[in-house]
Order: structure tokens, then sequence, then C-alpha cells
């Protein structure tokens, strides 16, 4: 269970008001029983609500003692005796709404530290919190309900929209960022990109002119870097998810609603187009150009492009199915006979 001393915590709720909250179908129980918050089925009481969604934790659920469990049509005849139900087509997405509506995030309190530093031709929306030691540099924009942690630097010119939560240490240069935006601790968006002309052994620096845009509802996670662009514009799709520790090059562009795992990098002026999934440690070469609805397992070296609605792993990246061959083929060709290491 979420430790209060981290975590805001709502009045308890009745079960009828959370299967509304989760646009679930609530069986066995009348609706009136009140729920105190979420836990995992391990973990939960009486007084909890958990959720199903991993058929790997089904043993889990027979033995709950929550008094309530989000989970599938599939799985509802495993659940124990007095357990209310909530059914649900995607119960971890029920889950995820729920547990939000009892931990809901810290609300904006709106005003100024003394010891910011705003330039005078800076502009300030309405109903914001400007924490201690942000610095917010000449002709920036803040939009209405934006939140910056202490610590972050605004560059000149930078435009940010509304309802955005800029956390802690966190680096904005040369960049537009839309609304509903969330920049963990430590993210640097607009930096050079790493271009260099090289002539006999000398790396001359090119200049980068370009800038990155941030479209509404995207998350960067904890330490990643975003350039801006040589010339075109870096571009991050509007809901689209990048993890801690992600590198993103000059003039990469993504579409909508991309998923981007902890510690990949694509380089520079490569193109993802929509729902795009990259697993951690993923790398793509630059100048690529990765179809929407494609899949890149973990750990895999994307050389070439990728059509649309393809699956790939390794590294070299191959179709999925190829990469488990070569995969089962290279163990067979190490194994000794009779199955001994050597």
């Amino acid at each position: 269970m979420a430790d209060k001393s981290f975590f805001n915590l709502s009045e308890p709720m009745s079960l009828q008001k959370l299967a509304s909250i989760g646009s679930c179908e609530l069986r066995a129980d009348s609706g009136e029983r009140i729920i105190s918050g979420v836990a995992s089925l391990e973990q939960a009481g009486e007084g909890d609500i958990s959720f199903l969604s991993n058929v790997k934790y089904a043993s889990a659920l027979a033995t709950s003692k929550a008094g309530a469990c989000i989970l599938s049509e599939k799985h509802a005849d495993k659940a124990p005796a007095g357990m209310a139900l909530l059914i649900s087509d995607n119960p971890y997405a029920a889950y995820a709404k729920i547990a939000t509506a009892f931990h809901p995030d810290s609300s904006v309190i709106p005003g100024i530290s003394p010891a910011a530093y705003i330039d005078k031709s800076a502009i300030i929306g309405d109903a914001c919190e400007i924490s201690a030691n942000v610095t917010i540099e000449e002709g920036a924009v803040i939009g209405n309900g934006t939140y910056i942690a202490p610590n972050s630097y605004i560059g000149r010119g930078v435009k940010i929209g509304n309802n955005c939560r800029i956390l802690h240490g966190v680096t904005l240069t040369h960049c537009i960022i839309g609304n509903n935006v969330l920049l963990h601790p430590g993210v640097r968006i607009g930096q050079d990109g790493f271009g260099f002309a090289t002539i006999q052994g000398v790396h001359i620096k090119v200049p980068q002119l370009g800038r990155v845009i941030i479209e509404n509802h995207v998350e960067i996670g904890a330490n990643s870097c975003i350039d801006r662009g040589a010339g075109p514009d870096t571009i991050i799709g509007a809901g689209t998810k990048i993890d801690n520790l992600v590198q993103i090059g000059h003039n990469v562009q993504t579409g909508k609603g991309c998923i981007i795992v902890a510690q990949t990098g694509v380089a520079g002026s490569t193109k993802l187009g929509d729902y795009v999934v990259l697993g951690g440690q993923v790398g793509v070469a630059g100048h690529l150009n990765i179809g929407s609805l494609v899949n890149i397992a973990a750990q895999s070296g994307v050389m070439n492009d990728v059509p649309a609605k393809t699956i790939l792993g390794g590294s070299p990246a191959v179709p999925v199915k190829q990469w488990h061959r070569q995969t089962i083929a290279l163990k067979k060709l190490t194994e000794k006979k009779g199955g001994a290491n050597e």
C-alpha cells in the first residue's frame, strides 16, 4: 500500500463510484461497500481494491484478502467467495483510473517564489506555481496552471503550454512544449544536436539551428535528453511516453502515442510512425523510417528501414520469428554432444 508520507490519499469511495471511474461492471456486491484504497493482491485487506491483469498472478487471487478486485471475465471464477468483482476488458487501465482517483497528483499552489528569477519580458499564465531557484529567461511564455519545480531553467523564448509539470532540475532551451506535458527530474530538452563536419581529421561544429517541438500529453522520464534540430525541428508526437535515460538525436520525429523504454537511443533524422514501441536499450541508427505500429524487442539494433506493423528483435534486428530461430540455432551450435558444458 502507498506510503502516506509520499502520496496523497483521497477519501474512501463506494464500489459503485469506483466501478463508474474505471468503466467496469460491478458484480457480487450492491455497490454500497466502502473502499479505502488500492493494494496488491498479496497485501490487500478487506477495505482495499486490487486488480489482476496478468495470468501469472492468478494463484494470488485465490488467496487474496482484498475486498474487491478488478479483473477480466475469464478470471472471474478464480476469485474467492465474498470478493466483489469489477469486470473490465482492460483491468490494468481500469486500475490506473481508480488508483489515480485515490492518489491524485499534488495540486498546483499558485504563486511565485521570491527566490525565483523571472525576466521582466517573460509571460506567466494564470494559476502557475513557480518554485525557488527557477530561472525563466527573456521572452519565455508559461501557460496557465503550470508547475515548475525548484532549480529548473527555462531558456530564452521557450514556450510551455497549460497544465504542465516541469519537475526538479529540468533544462529547457530552443523548444516549444504543448499542454499537459510531464517532464521528470533532470530532463534536458533543446541542447545542441551532435553535428560535426570533418576535414583532415579536424571536427568542425555545425550550428544546430532547429527547435524541439513537444506535442500535447507527452511524458518524458528522468535524465532523458532530446536534442534540437540541425535545421528541421525535432518533434515528439502527441501522447508519446519516454522512459528514463533515453537519448533522442537531432531532427528525429516521432508519431503519436509512441513508447520509448529506458536506455534507448534514436540517432539523428530518423522518423517513427504512430504507436511505435522501442524496448529497453534499443539502438536505432540515423536517417531511417520506422513505420507505424512497429515493435522492437529490448536490446535490439535497428540498422534499416522497418515497414509498418513489423515486430523485430536481435542485433542487427530481424523479424522476430527469424530472431528466435537464429537464437536456437546458435545455442545448438555451441552445445557439446550430451549437453555438457565446456
